[in-house]
């Protein structure tokens, strides 16, 4: 059974390459397929502090004076000694 070769990931292709030049074209493609139908399906998973910042940011959908520009911001932890909370900078050009 053939497979889409164009929905694999970069690393998903080096591994079916690598395969097809250790053991030839055809059982290479075959444990490929066994391979990839035995890994976890891992598109369905969220990143948990993504949503939990879109949960954050549901108040303001609606808020027409609540604008982050075309470029956004970047959020990160505070650093060094006695920092705590976040820093939040305007990504610019």
């Amino acid at each position: 059974m053939p497979f889409d070769e164009s929905v694999l990931s970069k690393g998903e292709r080096r591994k079916l390459n690598a395969l097809r030049k250790a053991v030839g074209p055809d059982l290479g493609s075959q444990v490929f397929e066994k391979w990839l139908s035995r890994q976890p399906n891992t598109s369905c998973v969220s990143d948990p502090t993504a949503v939990k910042l879109r949960a954050a940011m549901v108040p303001f959908e609606k808020d027409a004076s609540f604008r982050l520009g075309n470029k956004g911001y970047t959020v990160r932890r505070a650093r060094g000694r006695g920092a705590s909370g976040f820093i939040v900078t305007k990504n610019g050009a």
